[in-house]
């Protein structure tokens, strides 16, 4: 359960003591060390983010588990929250759910030069996460620092349409084709159509109406004639 800000390992027991909500890395090695070697993890995630450092721990135990990982965005996954949602080997997203993304910040004091080290620092946290975004969507990650610096807030269907989750929940999945192929294949919806109106052309060409069979007769008695005409007779023989 990713509930509430995701702290340190130290930082948890004072969330702890006040009975506030939050995970932490210890929370989640415990729940996969408990485990057994085959068994699937589902992560529920709600929360509004929290420790960078933290959530990359959670991410890495995650991605590093052997069994079949599947996430469920419940909620909000903001933040570092995202970056741990991008660990599922499935990610599926609640259709009122969304997926925040934006840069690192902090709280810096100092001079000049330890504000240019500071953001330096943040930069590179920056691709650091990008680099999640990146492993799971595909997208440059030019282009996903770019929705960082925007704070970009994704629906379900951003989310999907962009790679950050692979599935909306309770979505009509009537149509399930799996398909393992380089080639395009067409959907069972279309397939479908034109089997219909295959089987439909069929129907009518084994009872067609008095005036289709009239006009089918004409059509087969000039085909005769003509084919009579280029074997040599006359139109008389050929009639």
């Amino acid at each position: 359960m990713i509930k509430g800000d995701v702290v340190d390992n130290e930082t948890a027991a004072f969330y702890q003591f006040f009975g506030m909500p939050a995970v932490s890395p210890a929370s989640v090695s415990d729940v996969l060390d408990s485990a057994g070697p085959n068994d699937d993890v589902e992560v529920e995630i709600a929360s509004n983010g929290g420790d960078v450092f933290a959530a990359s721990e959670i991410y890495t135990m995650l991605k590093n588990y052997q069994g079949n990982v599947t996430v469920n965005v419940q909620g909000l996954a903001a933040s570092a929250a995202s970056v741990i949602a991008m660990a599922g080997d499935k990610v599926s997203i609640s259709p009122t759910a969304q997926i925040m993304i934006h840069k690192a910040w902090s709280q810096p004091a100092g001079n000049a030069d330890d504000l240019e080290h500071e953001a330096s620092i943040l930069n590179g946290i920056d691709q650091s996460i990008a680099s999640a975004y990146e492993a799971k969507t595909g997208m440059d990650q030019t282009d996903l620092l770019q929705l960082m610096a925007n704070e970009t807030w994704l629906t379900a269907s951003d989310a999907v349409d962009k790679g950050f989750a692979d599935e909306i929940m309770f979505a009509n999945d009537q149509q399930l084709q799996p398909v393992n192929a380089i080639s395009h294949i067409p959907p069972k919806s279309a397939v479908n159509k034109l089997m219909n109106l295959i089987y439909k052309a069929d129907k009518d060409k084994t009872n067609p109406s008095k005036e289709e069979d009239t006009t089918n007769n004409q059509s087969a008695e000039l085909r005769n004639s003509k084919l009579a005409i280029l074997m040599g007779k006359n139109k008389e023989e050929a009639n």
